[in-house]
C-alpha cells in the first residue's frame, strides 16, 4: 500500500477488510493532485469512474467539482419512531401503495424546484398544492435542515421538470426503509432522537435526482478559484438542499404509510450529506473538505454507516478526528461491479427469493436487474467496516437499525 499511497494519504482498515487495488491506486492517484494536503480511504473504499468512492480529500485554496461528483447533497436522512405499529407485512402493504405515484402531485414543479433550491426542506411548506399535513411536519421536523442557511445559493436552475423529481429515490444503492432499533450501546445518546430498543426508524439513502448531474457537466474536471469558486459552491448549496428536500419528502410519505406524520409521532430528522464541500480547519489552516460517499462524523454529531439490503445499518456518534477528516464510511461499499453482480447473482438466487431477507425482511423493487445488483453479497460485509470505524476512534456506536421494509424503485 506503501509504494500506492503518497505520505499524505491513508486507508482505515483492519486486516479482515479486503480492499480492491483498482480503488487504492485511484486514491492515490487523486492524493497526488495539486494542493491536496491530505486523503483519507474509508473502510468502504471502491473504485469509481476515475474517482474513488467512499473517500475524504482535503484541498488548500482550491475545489475541484469532479471529486463531489454527479450526485451533489446525496446523503441520509433519518426520523425515529417511538411507537412502531403493525407487522411486517402490513407495513409492506402501506409502504407499498404509500411510495407509487407523484408525490406532490397539486404542485407546480417549478415553484418546488425553487423553493428547494433556494430554502431547502422547509421552502416546500410554503409552496401551494402542498398539502397543510406536509407543511406542518416540514415546519415541525425539518426547520434545521438546510445547507448554509444564509448563503444565497444564486438563480434557479432553468430546470422546472427537476421539481416532479421530488420524493423519489433513484436506482443504484439508494433506497427508503422502515427499520427497528436493535442494539443501543448508547441509550443516552440514543434518547436525544427518540430512540429505545424496540422503536421504529424511517431511513432515506437519496440524492439530487439529475441536479447534481446538470453541475458537473456545467463544471466538469475543473480546478476552482476566486469568482468561479464561490459560484460553484453557491450552487452545491442549492443542489444540497435540494436532496435535502428530496429526502424529506420521501421521509413524509414513509411517515404517512405508517401513521405517523404528526407532530408527537416522530422524532427530530438527523440529515447527513455524503457528496459534498465543506470547509474546515484540522491545525494546518482552512483547507476544503471534499467527500465523496463518505459520511461526515464531527464531534458530538450524529452519523450513520448504511448496510446493504438485508444487513443492519448502523447510528454513530461522531468523534471528530481530524486524522479522518472527521468523516466515516457512508456504508458497507461494493466488492463487486453492478453488472458483475447481476450476471453472477442471478445464477444464485431467484428473484422472488430475493424479496426476503436474511433477517426476515422484506424488498420491494420493480427492477430485476438491481435486485441482484445491490444484494448483499455484492457488497462487503458492513461489520468489519463498523470495527474499522470505531477502531480508528472515528466514531462510537449508538445503536444498530435491522431493516423490515426497504423500497428500490
Amino acid at each position: 500500500m506503501s509504494s500506492v499511497l503518497p505520505s499524505h494519504a491513508c486507508v482505515v482498515t483492519a486486516p479482515d477488510l479486503w480492499m480492491e487495488g483498482s480503488a487504492l491506486e485511484q486514491l492515490g492517484r487523486v492524493a497526488r493532485f495539486d494542493r491536496c494536503t491530505r486523503a483519507v480511504g474509508m473502510p468502504d473504499l471502491h473504485a469509481g469512474p476515475g474517482i474513488p468512492i467512499g473517500a475524504a480529500f482535503a484541498f488548500e485554496g482550491v475545489v475541484r467539482p469532479l471529486l463531489v461528483g454527479g450526485d451533489a447533497g446525496c446523503g441520509v436522512t433519518v426520523v425515529g419512531l417511538p411507537r412502531l405499529k403493525g407487522k411486517v407485512d402490513a407495513i409492506e402493504r402501506r409502504v407499498d401503495a404509500e411510495l407509487r405515484g407523484p408525490a406532490l402531485p397539486d404542485a407546480e414543479p417549478g415553484a418546488l424546484l425553487a423553493a428547494a433550491w433556494r430554502h431547502g426542506p422547509v421552502g416546500l411548506a410554503d409552496v401551494p398544492g402542498v398539502p397543510e399535513r406536509f407543511a406542518t411536519l416540514l415546519r415541525h421536523t425539518f426547520a434545521r435542515v438546510c445547507a448554509d442557511g444564509d448563503v444565497d445559493p444564486g438563480p434557479v436552475p432553468d430546470a422546472p421538470e427537476l421539481g416532479r423529481a421530488l420524493g423519489t429515490i433513484g436506482g443504484g444503492n439508494h433506497f427508503a426503509e422502515v427499520s427497528r432499533v436493535t442494539g443501543v450501546a448508547d441509550r443516552a445518546t440514543a434518547k436525544t432522537v427518540g430512540l429505545r430498543p424496540g422503536a421504529g426508524v424511517v431511513m432515506v439513502h437519496s440524492g439530487s435526482r439529475g441536479l447534481g448531474r446538470r453541475l458537473i457537466d456545467d463544471w466538469g474536471d475543473r480546478v476552482l478559484e476566486g469568482p468561479d469558486q464561490a459560484r460553484y459552491l453557491r450552487q452545491l448549496t442549492g443542489a444540497v438542499r435540494f436532496a435535502q428536500a428530496n429526502r424529506a419528502v420521501l421521509v413524509w410519505r414513509l411517515l404517512q404509510a405508517l401513521g405517523a406524520a404528526r407532530p408527537g409521532r416522530h422524532g427530530a430528522a438527523v440529515d447527513i450529506v455524503h457528496n459534498t464541500v465543506e470547509q474546515a480547519d484540522f491545525g494546518e489552516g482552512e483547507r476544503f473538505v471534499h467527500r465523496k460517499g463518505s459520511a461526515p462524523a464531527a464531534a458530538g454529531q450524529l452519523t450513520v454507516l448504511l448496510g446493504s439490503r438485508g444487513t443492519p445499518s448502523f447510528l454513530l456518534r461522531g468523534t471528530g478526528e481530524a486524522g479522518c477528516l472527521c468523516s466515516i464510511a457512508h456504508g458497507a461499499g461494493r466488492k463487486m461491479a453492478r453488472g458483475e453482480a447481476v450476471e453472477k447473482l442471478r445464477r444464485k438466487y431467484t428473484r422472488a427469493g430475493l424479496r426476503r431477507t436474511a433477517l426476515g425482511g422484506r424488498v420491494l423493487c420493480d427492477d430485476r436487474d438491481l435486485l441482484y445488483a445491490e444484494h448483499p453479497d455484492a457488497y462487503k460485509k458492513v461489520g468489519p467496516v463498523l470495527q474499522a470505524t470505531v477502531d480508528a476512534g472515528a466514531a462510537t456506536l449508538v445503536c444498530a437499525l435491522h431493516p423490515m421494509v426497504t423500497v428500490k424503485r
